[in-house]
């Protein structure tokens, strides 16, 4: 499909393709706004979602990310923290006592392989709208509507968000509406041993390496490919919003890759 795509490219002046791929990515937008914003279950989350503006003003937040460092970090010291917990992060828990503020995941194949995981949790769960026949709905789960296209910060998340290949990026975009200053990000290695075509679906043939645990995205998972470059793009997107608005993003990752935000020692912090 992507080599048919540039082979039609080839016959196409610029202007023009890119006039017809904004004039189709709006009226797909159009598409999906009736059920996005007007469902009755979404409307309720909106409504919800309303109570979590500025609810952490001024305080400190915590992201936690998946990579294998995180496993090397001492969490109980966020037992006081605001915090986020991404995709498969209850993988960690049978080993903590700590437990994230918020759960967060808008991956379509994490959520359609993880659902009774994600029913079993008991707080504050964030999902993509356009999976919402995948996960039972509770009392504990908010709808946002998270797309691929159209790059953009949301500063309100009861609108669309982009998702900016990462779901870190969508929590960012959470931190900031709830009013978190500064946001402090751990376990974003940045790096993945697994290499491939960005995007690309594959199915895991053993261990995880790119992961805390061996079977986050272990033996037969299907999983997507990361997109680095599109990652760092909404990073440097985010770090700009953070800063017009007076706010500040910190990278306490051990040993990690992304050099978009400013690096600080985790046990700093404390």
């Amino acid at each position: 499909m992507n080599s048919l795509k540039q082979r039609v490219k080839e016959f196409i002046p610029n202007p023009i393709w890119g006039l017809a791929r904004e004039s189709w990515l709006l009226m797909r937008h159009w598409a999906l706004w009736p059920g996005a914003f007007l469902h009755p279950l979404r409307r309720q989350s909106i409504g919800r979602l309303g109570k979590f503006y500025n609810i952490h003003q001024g305080q400190r937040a915590f992201i936690l990310g998946n990579g294998p460092s995180l496993a090397h970090m001492d969490l109980s010291k966020l037992s006081n923290e605001i915090s986020f917990g991404m995709n498969r992060i209850f993988l960690a828990f049978a080993n903590w006592e700590y437990r994230p503020t918020y759960f967060l995941t808008v991956n379509d194949l994490v959520l359609e392989q993880s659902a009774e995981d994600i029913e079993a949790l008991k707080m504050n769960k964030f999902l993509s709208w356009r999976n919402r026949g995948k996960v039972s709905h509770d009392e504990y789960t908010h709808y946002l509507h998270t797309t691929y296209e159209r790059p953009r910060f949301a500063q309100d998340v009861r609108g669309r968000l982009w998702e900016g290949a990462t779901v870190t990026y969508i929590a960012l975009q959470l931190a900031y509406f709830m009013g978190c200053d500064p946001v402090v990000l751990v376990g974003v290695d940045h790096n993945f041993a697994t290499k491939g075509p960005a995007n690309q679906t594959v199915t895991s043939q053993g261990d995880d390496k790119d992961h805390f645990d061996a079977g986050y995205f272990g033996a037969g998972f299907r999983w997507q490919l990361p997109d680095l470059d599109a990652s760092e793009r909404a990073y440097r997107m985010a770090k700009q919003a953070y800063a017009r608005d007076g706010r500040e993003v910190l990278d306490a990752t051990m040993g990690g890759k992304l050099n978009v935000f400013p690096k600080v020692e985790y046990t700093s912090l404390f």
